[in-house]
């Protein structure tokens, strides 16, 4: 029996070889699409379950909400002083850890070279976050280090480290570190991005700053928590108000108190929860959300279910070619059972087909599709994260679920009215109507999926040109400037830089291109005792030039005025701090900073004067005279607020140069690095275009949207190809009605509209469905980013047009086809 199944369903495939090419193609296009999602969604659900004991590791970190502008905060970041508190209060902490993100010079045989991805801990970092050693032992004492497999080779051209000194420079000071171990390199699919673990005692390397020591503010590095077995974290969650109380010490600003816990709260975050977690801020690789991995399940399933959906409409489209088939089985004993285990059975067979075309597929594409995604995507058929079994499930599944509908349809045919009288059953009452439904459910996905990938796109293009409130263009952007190496110097590099062909302004700043840095200060607006908490940034008198700032009032920092300058020496001394604060200092705000602190206009805020606490809590609080007003600017992405910000002329220690230059950029940038190499052969020279710097702003995003609008292509070739096999099959079950139009004088042209049209209807039924559904998915997306586009007409009207026009072109061919066929062909066998 099963060899007869076996054989009618081979000859059944081949003598409707159309048929089984359009749903094998289809089918496997879906599945080749849901592998390929899925080892997407099984990667970026990966990150850090790789790591030894990651059930009990932990990353404190901090959210809260700006109490002025509403605006809310997720740091992956702690203030240093979190890990010591928690520590002494929870017994169920086992071990502790800060780590500090840096960047040290790294010198070897008198040649300092830049460091990337370098971190400094306070403590063994290896026992509380247990990353894989393959030589060595871990942070064992202060002024130890370990680094991974390839800085080893990268640095000392072996892996053989072990007992070797590291010396970096860091905030001026030459550090030699003891390399007691060698990590195995941290994979991809992890949210810490390490080359280095130093170990050394903060309170020493921040002895000229005791302040980021106590401070419950300062996000600047990360707290990593192993609490022991069995510990539950949402129990210690629920502690940490009262933690808070006793914790946190109220601060005085002015006469007004406040308390850091008002506005912040911290939670306990599993390592392999941290990369789709809530917080974003101050990660150390860019991370993902959940509903983009939602998103893509959903279109796998949309994909799979186009393709589904096409073998249920051409099974039942060529029923009239099966008909005469099960009426015979029926009247030579088949009964129904049997007839529905052969239709499935034929399904399964075709998935089958698809699976192994769609696996053909997967093996050529996976490489490219890495690469594309920056990726560690990895096809293994057997072992945890093989795919064999889910392409075996998967295909079963699809089988059973395209087949059972078209099998209980065929299987109920009645011999007796299939064979009378040369009747075909081809049109079971209903079957027209559901094919027509899952077409409108194809074209309203299709369309919904146009929409959505013009609206991305559309967003996308907004991002990179709109107006960020500067000259984006012709920027060089020069980092290395904060060490302190180079603090005595600063103002000398800027004239000599002044002096490069084709450099028309150079200006030192704390807040660039998509910098990362964060610095908020409390300040009191005049007649009040509220505090407003405005983003502080210092910068020097080139900056406006540089940058390409505009001035909305008042004027900008100018040199030969003594109170435009905050400049203090570096280490902090204490008595010049103190002077200043007794002077009071000028400021320059953006317009942002002058609607929170609620000045009617920018022109309203010049002259007048507020309160703020410039340096250290020791200093006290100063008047800060408000100088001038420039415009809003957006500094880093659209999907972050624009900041409100306080600009202070300080000309030693800005970490960033900007350099506006004229000409070829090439040719600059090596001007350019050719005179900071005079100057120093301690600091390597760091510097990007801004153009490069909003390429990698975008560049995870842009990557996204590539890989949606890929996939809801794929979608639509899909239902092309569904359309296309419907429309053949109609085509030729119409034959004879088209002959008869034609006898009575129809011209093609009537014929061609008449089937265009059927299929056309659809289109518009579909798009009745589609746009509200993709309006509410689209806004909810957009309300994602502070600055986007409108959700104007236009993606929709251009979806239905192009849905429109697609499924014109797959029925067009047919139709003509038919409608120029010699009627007598047609109706000669009556």
């Amino acid at each position: 029996m099963w060899r007869n199944y076996w054989t009618v369903a081979v000859r059944a495939l081949a003598k409707s070889k159309t048929y089984s090419i359009i749903n094998i193609a289809g089918l496997a296009i879906g599945m080749a699409a849901c592998i390929m999602i899925l080892l997407y969604i099984r990667y970026e659900q990966s990150y850090d379950k790789w790591i030894p004991d990651a059930e009990n590791t932990y990353q404190f970190q901090t959210f809260g909400k700006n109490p002025d502008t509403g605006e809310e905060f997720a740091f992956q970041m702690a203030s240093y002083t979190t890990k010591e508190r928690i520590e002494k209060d929870f017994p169920q902490v086992e071990n502790g850890a800060y780590i500090l993100g840096t960047e040290p010079v790294f010198l070897k045989d008198g040649q300092a070279t830049a460091t990337e991805d370098y971190k400094y801990a306070d403590e063994d970092f290896l026992k509380v976050v247990n990353l894989p050693l393959v030589a060595g032992t871990t942070l064992t004492a202060p002024q130890t280090g370990v680094v991974t497999q390839s800085e080893a080779m990268r640095r000392y051209g072996t892996e053989d480290v072990v007992g070797k000194t590291l010396t970096v420079i860091s905030r001026g000071i030459k550090r030699d570190f003891k390399i007691t171990g060698v990590l195995k390199d941290v994979p991809k699919n992890s949210h810490m991005k390490i080359n280095a673990i130093l170990r050394l005692d903060m309170a020493a390397f921040f002895k000229d700053d005791p302040f980021f020591l106590s401070c419950w503010g300062c996000q600047s590095g990360w707290v990593y928590l192993k609490l022991k077995p069995g510990t539950d974290a949402k129990k210690l969650e629920a502690q940490l108000p009262a933690w808070e109380k006793r914790n946190i010490p109220d601060e005085d600003t002015g006469g007004i108190k406040f308390n850091q816990g008002d506005f912040q709260e911290w939670k306990f975050t599993n390592v392999s929860d941290i990369h789709l977690g809530e917080a974003k801020d101050g990660e150390m690789t860019p991370s993902n959300e959940q509903q983009t991995i939602t998103t893509f399940a959903i279109i796998a399933a949309l994909i799979l279910g186009m393709a589904v959906v096409n073998f249920t409409n051409l099974a039942t489209a060529r029923a009239s070619q099966r008909a005469r088939e099960v009426a015979l089985r029926k009247v030579l004993g088949a009964n129904r059972k049997q007839l529905i285990i052969q239709f499935v059975g034929e399904s399964i067979l075709i998935s089958a087909a698809s699976m192994l075309l769609a696996l053909a597929l997967v093996e050529l594409l996976v490489k490219p599709f890495a690469a594309f995604l920056d990726a560690d995507l990895q096809l293994h058929y057997l072992g945890s994260g093989g795919i064999l079994l889910p392409a075996i499930g998967l295909t079963l599944a699809v089988g059973i679920v395209s087949g059972l509908y078209p099998a209980f349809f065929l299987s109920r045919f009645q011999p007796a009215q299939v064979l009378k009288a040369n009747r075909s059953a081809a049109e079971t009452p209903g079957s027209g109507r559901l094919r027509a439904a899952l077409v409108v459910l194809q074209f309203a996905v299709s369309i919904g999926l146009i929409i959505c990938t013009a609206v991305i796109y559309g967003q996308t293009v907004y991002a990179r040109s709109v107006d960020p409130g500067y000259k984006r263009d012709h920027i060089l952007q020069v980092d290395e400037l904060a060490r302190a190496q180079l603090w005595d110097t600063g103002e000398s590099i800027v004239e000599r830089m002044k002096r490069v062909p084709g450099v028309t302004a150079v200006g030192r700043t704390d807040i660039g291109v998509n910098t990362s840095n964060n610095n908020n200060n409390f300040i009191i607006p005049p007649g009040s005792t509220k505090q407003i908490l405005i983003g502080q940034y210092n910068v020097d008198e080139g900056f406006f030039d540089a940058m390409g700032l505009t001035m909305k009032a008042g004027r900008w920092f100018d040199p030969n005025r003594p109170m435009d300058d905050m400049t203090t020496p570096f280490p902090t001394d204490v008595e010049v701090e103190k002077a200043l604060t007794a002077r009071g200092v000028n400021v320059v705000l953006n317009e942002y900073a002058v609607r929170q602190l609620g000045f009617k206009s920018p022109q309203d805020a010049v002259g007048k004067t507020v309160r703020s606490e410039m340096f250290s809590p020791d200093t006290g609080i100063t008047d800060v005279h408000i100088i001038g007003v420039v415009g809003d600017t957006r500094f880093r992405s659209v999907r972050t607020p624009i900041d409100p910000i306080m600009f202070r002329n300080v000309n030693k220690g800005p970490a960033w140069m900007i350099v506006r230059y004229d000409g070829d950029p090439a040719t600059v940038r090596s001007a350019v690095e050719r005179e900071w190499k005079q100057i120093t052969n301690e600091v390597p020279f760091n510097a990007e275009f801004s153009e490069d710097v909003m390429k990698e702003l975008y560049e995870a995003e842009d990557a996204r949207a590539q890989m949606f609008a890929a996939f809801s292509m794929l979608a639509v070739v899909i239902g092309c190809l569904g359309l296309f096999g419907l429309a053949a099959f109609t085509a030729e079950r119409r034959t004879k009605e088209i002959g008869i139009r034609k006898v009575l004088g129809a011209r093609t042209r009537d014929i061609v509209q008449l089937l265009v049209w059927q299929f056309s209807r659809p289109v518009i039924v579909a798009n009745i469905i589609a746009w509200p559904a993709a309006w509410w998915l689209m806004r909810d997306w957009l309300n994602q980013f502070d600055d986007r586009i409108d959700l104007g007409p236009a993606p929709f009207v251009v979806a239905a047009l192009v849905a429109l026009t697609i499924a014109i072109v797959t029925v067009i061919s047919h139709a003509f086809k038919v409608a120029r066929a010699n009627p007598i062909h047609a109706l000669r066998y009556e």
